[in-house]
């Protein structure tokens, strides 16, 4: 199910710098969230695993089903809109699987993401959105007028968002160190700038669902992207410095700004 990755010498020069102790593997089939009966065969190539448990009382009870799995003790990995390539904290070594729906993708693109990768693991990151936002997600889920399903992907998006805020300067800083990965995180926000052009009418008039474009916006904070209204009042250190109830907030006002216009 999960073989160790030959890295370039590029990456192994990422991994020695921010994760020296991190495995990188290939994933034999695709996946959102592995199931514990699957996750388990990670021990194959790890030395243990400690299962993360969330605080069950924070997830609202029409949650989507992933959440209510993602909180219990149950060893899973992963978990819808992870991308490519997910990461773990809970084996030791850490582990990063790049999964094959990437097979066909340009070996920079690849080599970035596996490096965006350790990156997170280097800066501690929260390995699901719950981590991130605690007793907080509550709040949120309070605070905004969408579905379970949308709030679960905006409270992603804004995870994520957070995230690059602390990342996007380590990319920044690699055009010497690491052209190769450092021009493949620039060409991913290139292209994501046509689609950031027109957002913020798209969102006001409907033609975009806001956790839709929440998730755009969000992805692009990673890169050196000019991220519209309202999207942009998350691009501050306000953001990165207090996380959570900075996201919470910002939801607020924004949901609160949009049923008066």
């Amino acid at each position: 199910m999960f073989e160790r990755r030959a890295l370039t010498d590029a990456l192994s020069a990422v991994r020695d710098e921010y994760a020296p102790s991190a495995l990188v593997v290939d994933a034999a089939n695709d996946f959102e969230t592995l199931p514990p009966s699957v996750a388990e065969n990670l021990l194959a190539v790890v030395d243990g695993v400690e299962p993360l448990a969330y605080d069950e009382t924070t997830v609202p009870p029409d949650a989507p089903d992933i959440l209510h799995r993602l909180a219990d003790s149950e060893f899973t990995v992963g978990a819808p809109g992870d991308g490519g390539v997910t990461w773990t904290r809970q084996t030791s070594p850490p582990t990063v699987i790049v999964k094959p729906r990437l097979e066909g993708s340009p070996e920079p693109f690849i080599d970035f993401l596996i490096a965006e990768a350790l990156v997170e693991l280097h800066l501690d990151s929260a390995e699901h959105f719950l981590g991130f936002f605690g007793d907080a997600y509550e709040d949120l889920n309070d605070a905004v007028p969408l579905s379970p399903v949308d709030t679960y992907q905006l409270a992603a998006a804004l995870h994520t968002a957070h995230i690059g805020r602390r990342s996007r300067p380590v990319f920044d800083s690699w055009a010497d160190q690491f052209p190769d990965i450092h021009a493949a995180w620039a060409d991913a926000g290139e292209r994501l700038e046509p689609r950031l052009a027109d957002l913020s009418a798209d969102v006001a008039t409907g033609r975009t669902d806001f956790a839709d474009a929440a998730e755009l916006a969000c992805n692009a904070l990673k890169h050196d992207s000019a991220v519209p209204k309202p999207f942009d009042a998350l691009d501050t250190e306000a953001y990165t410095d207090h996380g959570a109830p900075f996201a919470v907030r910002w939801a607020e006002k924004t949901f609160a700004e949009l049923d008066t216009d």
